[in-house]
């Protein structure tokens, strides 16, 4: 039996989802499963693609539309319920009595990706759906955290302004839940004031398109200790193909 699978999200051309997935299929003898790219303008633009492709079985979601993609499901998972945002929807039945049931596999791949012992206190950098399974992940862990956003107009958010000796010090995990920093933009890191990171620092970023970002680079240069988003975005990934394989 056919089935297709795939990302949602704008842009996409970063995406090493396809790699990924295709590959496992072939590795399982799915020879009938595929994944694909689906760039969608708006988050209504789902309905669209489910009329348009009925052998959907699975979707991954990435910016901007993992928070918004949510009142549009039939079943939340209870775990993507409390974080707010979704990154894997399972799609079961057939139009037009689909159900549509949203999970969240990033706060698993980012507990599990790294040691983030000695750590109490983290800046989240970025305020989106990403960031939200982030600051999830960080309090079952019993770390603090505090959230930075460009606009500065969120309550309790500080802006990148806001971060002094004081701030960055007492903050010694600083985590890039942004965008910022990713290609094509990669002469675009988030805007803290490197000088102040010390080797007490860890320095994570959620981007891997490069691999390497400045984020990272700079951190490096400051004797932090750095890691990029490849192992969590792999991490994220099996969880999710365990769900798409055994719904």
């Amino acid at each position: 039996m056919k089935k297709v699978f795939g990302l949602i999200g704008n842009p996409l051309d970063h995406s090493w989802s396809p790699s990924y997935f295709q590959q496992q299929f072939q590795l399982q003898g799915l020879a009938k499963y595929s994944y694909h790219l689906f760039p969608i303008e708006k988050p209504d633009d789902l309905f669209l693609l489910l009329k348009q492709t009925p052998e959907l079985c699975g979707l991954n979601v990435t910016i901007p539309f993992k928070e918004t993609i949510i009142p549009l499901l039939d079943v939340i998972d209870e775990r993507a319920k409390e974080i707010g945002a979704v990154n894997t929807i399972l799609i079961q039945g057939s139009a037009p009595d689909q159900r549509l049931t949203g999970y969240n596999t990033d706060y698993v791949g980012f507990t599990n990706s790294a040691d983030f012992s000695g750590h109490t206190s983290a800046l989240i950098l970025g305020t989106g759906g990403a960031s939200k399974a982030i600051a999830f992940a960080l309090k079952q862990m019993g770390i603090g955290y505090t959230l930075v956003s460009r606009s500065g107009a969120i309550k309790q958010v500080l802006s990148y302004d806001d971060l002094d000796e004081e701030i960055i010090s007492k903050h010694t995990l600083i985590i890039n839940a942004s965008p910022m920093g990713m290609y094509p933009n990669q002469e675009d890191p988030p805007p803290i004031p490197y000088h102040l990171i010390s080797s007490n620092h860890f320095l994570y970023d959620l981007v891997y398109n490069p691999k390497e970002t400045l984020f990272l680079k700079n951190g490096m240069m400051q004797g932090a200790r750095v890691q990029s988003g490849l192992c969590m975005l792999h991490l994220q990934a099996e969880r999710a193909l365990k769900l798409f394989l055994n719904p």
